[in-house]
């Protein structure tokens, strides 16, 4: 019988991972930490320390940066198809054409199937807002380092860890929505919007919510060096990539359910009649 040659590639892995696993238990030591966890974990909420340099005008939290960057980024990659990818357009389309048929579809279809009567500006919007929010939850997987005013290098975060930014995002979805009911009900539309008051603490504590968590699992992961080998490229990814597809599908799904609330006609009451409503009070009176 002849014997079996073992890959070479499975060969590297097991040294790879046995070199790994030596680092970790001889690894005695934390290593060198300018903060305690519990100055960590504050600081990733309310970004007291962190604080970076905007220009020399101000100090910011590192999600002003991200958020700027992102935008910046996302208008030079939407002005770049605009000039050079679609007038190129043919009628049997292409792989990158299809990629972008499919994904306004899907979000077009999102919001006619939410909102059958008005929905054209709802589907440019939860396309914008689904875009923004997926590609800047996925931007902390970049890790592009920033200097904070203490001198300390920091990863940028994801701009919706920020309550500030999860807030600006749920108050303007509520206002699109307000929109919406104004567009198709008039001045009623507001009261008809006014009624579910809450939704934009729930929209925006829910995204800063998840999003916050998946930051926290993975400072926690990265602070202690014996879980800081492998381990967080699987929990930063898996965590990232799964709250960019959730909270993506959420707020888009949110968004169009309520403005197709609103939106939709309300038929009038019809006026009664005063002086036919006497005249049968006078006949059953007799």
């Amino acid at each position: 019988m002849k014997k079996r040659k073992i890959p070479a590639g499975i060969v590297v892995l097991c040294l790879v991972l046995a070199g790994l696993l030596a680092g970790i238990i001889r690894t005695n030591h934390p290593g060198e930490k300018h903060e305690t966890i519990k100055q960590a974990m504050r600081d990733a909420v309310l970004h007291e320390d962190g604080k970076i340099h905007l220009l020399g005008i101000k100090n910011v939290n590192p999600a002003v940066i991200s958020a700027i960057t992102i935008t910046v980024i996302l208008l030079l990659i939407a002005l770049c198809i605009r000039v050079f990818v679609i007038p190129k357009f043919q009628l049997v389309p292409g792989k990158f054409q299809l990629l972008l048929e499919e994904l306004v579809g899907l979000f077009d279809g999102l919001a006619k199937s939410n909102s059958p009567h008005r929905n054209g500006f709802l589907g440019a919007y939860i396309f914008a807002a689904g875009v923004y929010i997926f590609t800047s939850t996925i931007f902390e997987l970049f890790g592009l380092q920033a200097i904070t005013v203490a001198g300390h290098s920091i990863a940028l975060p994801a701009p919706l860890s920020d309550i500030n930014a999860a807030i600006a995002m749920g108050c303007l979805s509520y206002l699109i929505i307000m929109s919406g009911g104004i567009a198709g009900n008039g001045l009623k539309g507001i009261g008809l919007t006014l009624k579910d008051f809450s939704l934009p603490i729930s929209m925006s504590f829910r995204l800063f919510g998840a999003l916050l968590s998946g930051l926290l699992v993975t400072e926690l992961v990265y602070y202690y060096i014996h879980l800081s080998f492998v381990l967080p490229v699987a929990v930063g990814v898996l965590f990232t990539l799964l709250h960019a597809l959730i909270q993506t599908y959420v707020l888009t799904m949110l968004t169009a359910l309520f403005y197709g609330e609103v939106s939709e006609p309300h038929a009038k009451k019809p006026k009664k009649d005063k002086k036919n409503k006497k005249k049968t009070n006078q006949i059953e009176v007799a």
